[in-house]
């Protein structure tokens, strides 16, 4: 299960996928199934996957309350998860 998404950061805008490792983190965070996702999103919700998958893959070495500070925007990614 991979979920995509759409992050602007510095003016510049990428597309990130969150794997397995990302929700679980996010699930051991919120205590809250990713499941809910879809039915009470919340910016932090996809804040905190974006950064988590941003994180994993050496994108960024900011914790997650920095690197917030430039955060544009995220949504729901365009293309289907590969």
């Amino acid at each position: 299960m991979k979920i995509n998404l759409q992050l602007t950061r510095n003016g510049e805008t990428k597309t990130v996928t969150a794997n397995a490792a990302d929700m679980v983190a996010f699930e051991s965070k919120y205590e809250v199934s990713i499941t809910e996702l879809s039915a009470k999103p919340k910016m932090s919700y996809l804040l905190f996957l974006a950064w988590h998958a941003e994180h994993r893959m050496g994108n960024t070495k900011d914790k997650f309350e920095d690197w917030l500070n430039d955060v544009d925007t995220v949504g729901a990614g365009e293309e289907a998860p590969k």
